[in-house]
């Protein structure tokens, strides 16, 4: 029989990643059809894009806690301005990946799928995954 608190933390995981894939494979499919510097495969978009998505929350997960410790001072002196780099890195590095693919042929459109990301994050963190989480940890608890 598993604790309840494992079961807390995979549902919540399971949350966190479906709202970020969400989020972001919203961006692409929009931002690829308003934007021709971005490629993506034509013939399946929908599955690029859901791929680029997985790509890059791996990459959230694992070099992004990386980047950010590292790139402290930055972020601080430019009072957090320099955080869309750490996501215009990320999907630089999600392009190398993906090959011919997924191509960002503009910088200035992939800073700004980069900021866009960095409003995903927001939003998705501050609010729906913390008041959900509380919600679910309220009832729990009950």
């Amino acid at each position: 029989m598993r604790p309840k608190n494992t079961t807390k933390l995979r549902i919540g995981h399971l949350l966190e990643w479906l709202f970020y894939l969400i989020g972001y494979t919203i961006i692409f499919i929009l931002v690829t059809n308003i934007f021709d510097s971005i490629y993506i495969d034509i013939k399946h978009s929908y599955i690029y894009s859901i791929l680029i998505v997985f790509i890059i929350s791996l990459l959230n997960k694992t070099i992004k806690p990386i980047l950010v410790t590292l790139t402290i001072p930055i972020t601080g002196v430019t009072l957090g301005l320099f955080y869309p780099f750490i996501n215009l890195f990320i999907l630089k590095l999600v392009d190398w990946i993906m090959g011919p693919f997924f191509q960002l042929n503009s910088f200035w459109v992939a800073l700004l799928v980069a900021v866009l990301l960095s409003m995903i994050n927001f939003i998705v963190e501050e609010l729906i995954l913390k008041p959900v989480v509380e919600g679910i940890k309220k009832k729990w608890k009950e």
